[in-house]
């Protein structure tokens, strides 16, 4: 019995002898907070699964971003190109009624012949324009059509459409005249083409 007492007490690492082996302890220490990790430490990796979701997320935003870019550049060519169309009809416009408040006085056919350039149109397009106009009203200034309500020289439908040409569109030629030449370069092109579809169809 003694000598198993003895067996048993020899497994008692005294407190005061050397530290005990490294292969009796079952647990490595852990650093105190602040401390510096031990030679070899690997710190934690990101999961694949959130690199992958995270690397997904910034390419979409990247893309998002590149498509409102384009889409604001896109806008704002669409306006400019907007303004200089406007722009470019409002000068025409104005050089039009300029040009008409400049033209020779005499009789409206001499006014409307004397205005053909600015539209672009050479004198043989008067023939074509003395026709129309001598069908629709015969160059009178307050030529009022009871059944449309169309009114002046080039039979504007309604009248007041002139105004757009000057204020004084129910007494004036040369703003009537004016009106009416513009308005036949925006519809058909010319004083010829406009006569052909009235020939063909009545009116223009």
């Amino acid at each position: 019995m003694a000598a198993g007492l003895a067996a048993g007490l020899a497994i008692v690492w005294p407190v005061s002898a050397t530290a005990a082996p490294a292969s009796l302890l079952a647990h490595r220490a852990v650093p105190a907070a602040g401390a510096a990790e031990p030679p070899g430490a690997v710190a934690p990796s990101t999961p694949p699964e959130l690199a992958a979701d995270s690397a997904a997320s910034a390419s979409q935003h990247v893309i998002l971003v590149a498509r409102a870019v384009a889409a604001h550049r896109l806008a704002q060519e669409q306006a400019a190109t907007r303004q200089r169309a406007e722009a470019q009809a409002a000068a025409q416009q104005a050089a039009a009624q300029q040009a008409a408040s400049q033209a020779a006085s005499g009789s409206p056919q001499q006014i409307a012949l004397s205005l053909l350039g600015n539209y672009g149109w050479s004198d043989d397009q008067f023939s074509c324009l003395n026709s129309l106009w001598t069908e629709e009203s015969d160059w009178d200034i307050t030529a009022s059509n009871p059944s449309s309500g169309a009114y002046g020289i080039p039979q504007a439908l309604p009248g007041s459409k002139m105004a757009s040409a000057g204020p004084d569109w129910e007494t004036d030629a040369t703003t009537q005249i004016t009106w009416g030449l513009q308005y036949i370069q925006d519809t058909y092109g010319s004083p010829c083409a406009a006569w052909d579809h009235e020939e063909a169809d009545g009116w223009y």
